[in-house]
């Protein structure tokens, strides 16, 4: 790669926005201790909470994946070994369990056991892997539902998140951590499963890949030419996607068809998002300036995310601030566009004087010890 030795600062962007999107989700559902009589609401508590869910929902960790795969095209260039990239994906999933504990949300032990998956498709031509690569996100599982009848058991995934919010409500921390370790990284598979988010992670794992290998995040050829078409086809798949998603719901034709549209109008949002980031990126030199922050906060994503967990559970459960009884949808965001002000000030205090965040340091030390 031509800039192996230099980050891709739009990357770096891309990584910060789609933290805080994760943060702002995060925020409006209260960290999952779902709870629907809040006091403090506002007349536009639902409309706050959609805008949210359709901006956010599905696309942050899909963005996320997507720079994962990139992530991993740049460590194989720089000579990183697939022993050792292995190696790194225990280490996330280890890192992963540690968040699991304090908030059920996490994607850190999912991103690991895909990531795997990774290391024999590095080997693959371009054709295979954009053959792989839209196979898994024409989302086969799901198609296969639609067409057979068939149906994934999941009455037990809402069961244990009703169990697990419930004791975010009322129980201690321990209990908490200790069932949070026991039923949420299987409750999350199956929710992954169960809305196709599982194949996508992994499809925009090679798609990320795919795009380090054409070095499309680089401002080179034609590749601004290529954002521009990925916009509008994406776009244009996203209204599209809606428009026949919201006919079959009116009309009530099988709820199947519905369901595997909706990881498809994922995609092409996160698809448009992307490239609209991209395009306004190289774009305009003011904007550049204006996201150099966000850029901090994306250098150390992973230290973010973290503790995003830590600072979410804590304002909002019974065994912190207890926030989730409080706020309605509007305020709880607000809630969460305070404790991204405060991550970004908090990234841009350490960048100063760190390379890294604390958790990438670690993560990395780790990566590179003696196997």
């Amino acid at each position: 790669m031509k800039h192996e030795n230099h980050r891709i600062e739009v990357a770096d962007a891309l990584r910060g926005i789609a933290v805080i999107g994760i943060i702002l989700f995060h925020a409006v559902e209260s960290f999952d201790a779902f709870y629907p009589d809040a006091r403090l609401t506002l007349p536009c508590d639902e409309t706050v909470y959609r805008i949210v869910t359709f901006l956010f929902s599905g696309k942050m960790y899909g963005i996320f994946a997507m720079l994962f795969g990139l992530t991993f095209y740049i460590m194989l260039n720089r000579s990183m070994t697939r022993t050792r990239f292995a190696w790194r994906m225990v280490l996330l999933f280890v890192i992963g369990l540690a968040n699991i504990a304090i908030y059920d949300g996490d994607i850190l032990t999912t991103y690991a056991l895909c990531g795997l998956l990774l290391i024999p498709c590095s080997r693959l031509s371009n054709r295979w892997l954009w053959v792989i690569t839209i196979a898994v996100l024409a989302q086969p599982f799901e198609l296969w539902q639609m067409l057979s009848g068939w149906t994934m058991p999941s009455d037990w995934i809402w069961d244990d998140y009703a169990m697990l919010a419930h004791h975010h409500q009322e129980s201690g921390f321990w209990q908490n951590v200790i069932l949070n370790l026991q039923y949420a990284f299987p409750a999350n598979l199956g929710y992954f499963a169960l809305t196709g988010r599982l194949t996508q992670i992994f499809g925009l794992f090679l798609l990320g890949l795919l795009f380090g290998r054409y070095r499309l995040f680089i401002n080179e050829g034609r590749n601004l030419f290529i954002w521009k078409c990925i916009f509008i086809m994406s776009l244009m798949l996203a209204v599209i996607g809606s428009w026949w998603q919201a006919e079959y719901t009116i009309n009530q034709q099988p709820a199947s068809i519905a369901h595997y549209l909706s990881p498809i109008i994922n995609l092409a949002i996160l698809l448009a998002e992307t490239s609209a980031i991209v395009l306004l990126w190289y774009a305009s030199a003011q904007l550049r300036k204006l996201l150099s922050p966000i850029c901090a906060f994306g250098r150390m994503s992973l230290s973010n995310y973290l503790l995003q967990s830590v600072l979410g559970c804590f304002l909002f459960y019974g065994w912190g601030l207890g926030l989730y009884s409080k706020l309605g949808h509007t305020y709880a965001l607000l809630a969460g566009i305070m404790m991204v002000v405060f991550q970004l000030v908090l990234s841009s205090l350490w960048a100063r004087n760190h390379q890294r965040g604390p958790a990438e340091s670690l993560w990395r030390k780790a990566t590179y010890i003696s196997l």
